[in-house]
């Protein structure tokens, strides 16, 4: 069966390098750590078959293409429970009840919806304790990025929040069929349970205002929030990417006290 002509409308730019194939499974660690595997965008499982070398114990396939779900279902549905954990579904919209904790997320995720992916890892936090995959190199480097460099932001304040990031290895387009336009980078994320030491919802709105305004000061960005005495809170001087999330935590705690 063949699944037909790849859909930019859906990101898929599919990997063939076995070697970087080989690399990403590795970079999944050790399966038995995890209950359970979900891998985001199989396609034609070149990173799937890899996987089930390590034999993982309760292995799922989420993969919006119907025809790719179909081709692998057919092809690979005897190492899926008869198929049945090859899933139809866009992955944005999964109900995670139906999966045991802890969750591996992996994938070549399609470039159009990896933000998204990160961000439905980080709201299904009490159950996903890793995410292994590929992102354009753009947004990996902005998930792991650290404060004062360029690539700095809310994507990595948010992740960071919750996930130890560890940008591992480039992937050039030559790897990929067809060739995306841009570099891609391969990342894991690891849970943390470090505590945030402000009201959360506060942290959220103050950091989100911030980077509106990205390259101006802090004293510009968070105006509005500001006390009318505000002499004594630091960092107004800086811009937004210079401060760290424990910045961010003590700057919440100043302008919205309890």
């Amino acid at each position: 069966m063949k699944a037909g002509a790849l859909k930019k409308s859906l990101g898929q730019h599919f990997l063939h390098d076995v070697e970087i194939q080989q690399k990403i499974a590795d970079a999944v660690g050790n399966i038995a750590e995890f209950a359970t595997i979900i891998e985001v965008g199989p396609g034609k499982g070149a990173l799937t078959f890899k996987v089930l070398e390590k034999q993982p114990k309760n292995y799922w396939l989420v993969e919006l293409d119907n025809r790719w779900a179909e081709w692998l279902r057919i092809n690979a549905g005897i190492y899926f429970n008869n198929g049945e954990r090859i899933l139809n579904e866009d992955f944005l919209n999964l109900d995670f009840k139906k999966f045991e904790a802890p969750i591996h997320i992996i994938g070549n995720f399609p470039y159009n919806i990896s933000s998204q992916i990160v961000f439905k890892a980080i709201e299904e936090r009490e159950k996903v304790t890793a995410l292994t995959g590929m992102f354009q190199k753009e947004v990996a480097l902005r998930i792991a990025a650290s404060p004062g460099t360029k690539d700095y932001g809310v994507l990595s304040i948010f992740t960071q929040l919750y996930f130890d990031c560890k940008y591992l290895f480039d992937v050039p387009p030559q790897c990929f069929t067809p060739p995306p336009k841009v570099m891609s980078g391969v990342i894991t994320i690891m849970r943390h349970h470090r505590k945030l030491n402000c009201d959360e919802a506060d942290f959220t709105k103050l950091v989100k205002q911030a980077f509106t305004m990205r390259r101006k000061t802090m004293r510009n960005c968070i105006r509005q929030f500001l006390p009318a005495d505000f002499s004594n809170i630091p960092f107004l001087d800086k811009r937004p990417e210079q401060l760290s999330i424990e910045d961010f935590s003590l700057l919440t705690n100043l302008c919205f006290p309890k």
